[in-house]
């Protein structure tokens, strides 16, 4: 498989979802990046905006399975690892594996859930594997996990604990349509509804499989990223630590910098980002492009910034302003 042909692959797969998900390009774009850089994400967003559509598209095109969990306050972890099954025949039990064993992971609505769910799925994000009383069970090496977020509602909610929140590649953040993308998504639901059928069965679905998916990761790997850029992610990094370089007043904004993960992630995502582009090497472009879903949820803010109106994006707005392009 030649680095053209798997280009046109994915070229193909995200053409293909844009046409479904009519809008929320930015979205599509980084479902593809987490798929490139072998992350898991979390999207934050109003109700109706495509995100459990998104998700599912994109399983239709790829050679894996996939499966929606619907966060709930009575969810217990065994729904989401698995439980043991006790077989009255031969007096033993055998373990049924659960929703976590497939390939692509939809948690929807992940804050509705308590703490010992979300922490769950900690392991299984981090190290592709769960542990059931004594046994470990390894996950598929395709395994992504979209979790779901709505900003609107927290009544009810757990909010997700910063641990498991680093454990995410990228927070993005998506928002309503255009009016142009707007009337697009009603000629297409009016189009599905006439004929009775979903556009997904009529279109032309391009099958992306595993091998050359993990193809695609090990060029991402080996795209060209030079030193001074490399030393430019590091330094976003560590100014979300140590702003009081840059400036007194980004430093009064942040209560805690972003990890070492915000590095490999920034890493990772710039270099997937540029591979989608059709370039074999990362520019400061790149890089600023997912700043902010790399480093949002990685930053929290000091009450100070909070009391003053100024949140995460900001805050990364600030130092991406501050810290030098090489």
């Amino acid at each position: 498989m030649t680095e053209s042909t798997l280009k046109d692959q994915f070229e193909q797969l995200q053409g293909y979802i844009d046409t479904l998900i009519i809008g929320q390009h930015k979205l599509v774009n980084r479902l593809l990046i987490a798929l490139l850089a072998d992350g898991h994400l979390l999207v934050e967003g109003a109700p109706g905006l495509a995100k459990t559509r998104a998700i599912k598209v994109l399983a239709e095109g790829i050679e894996g399975d996939f499966h929606r969990i619907q966060f709930t306050p009575d969810l217990l972890p065994a729904d989401l690892t698995g439980t043991e099954v006790y077989r009255p025949r031969d007096g033993s039990f055998k373990f049924q594996k659960g929703p976590l064993f497939h390939h692509l992971v939809l948690a929807d609505e992940i804050n509705r859930a308590p703490a010992k769910v979300q922490s769950a799925l900690l392991e299984a994000m981090g190290e592709h594997q769960l542990t059931i009383g004594s046994q470990t069970y390894q996950l598929p090496e395709l395994f992504l996990v979209m979790a779901t977020q709505n900003p609107l509602e927290h009544e009810g909610t757990y909010p997700l604990p910063e641990a498991q929140l680093d454990r995410f590649l990228m927070h993005v953040t998506i928002d309503y349509p255009n009016t142009q993308h707007e009337k697009a998504i009603l000629h297409l639901a009016r189009s599905e509804a006439f004929h009775k059928t979903d556009a997904r069965q009529t279109a032309a679905v391009p099958q992306l499989s595993q091998e050359q998916l993990f193809k695609a990761r090990d060029e991402v790997l080996e795209l060209h990223l030079s030193e001074p850029l490399e030393d430019y992610i590091i330094e976003l990094v560590l100014a979300t630590r140590s702003a009081g370089r840059y400036d007194p007043e980004l430093a009064n904004w942040i209560e805690v910098g972003a990890s070492p993960r915000a590095t490999i992630a920034l890493d990772r995502c710039s270099r997937a980002h540029a591979w989608l582009a059709g370039r074999d090497y990362v520019t400061p472009e790149d890089i600023q492009a997912v700043a902010h879903d790399v480093l949002r949820h990685r930053i929290i803010c000091s009450y100070e910034a909070e009391a003053a109106g100024i949140n995460s994006d900001k805050v990364i707005e600030r130092i991406v302003q501050l810290v030098a392009v090489p």
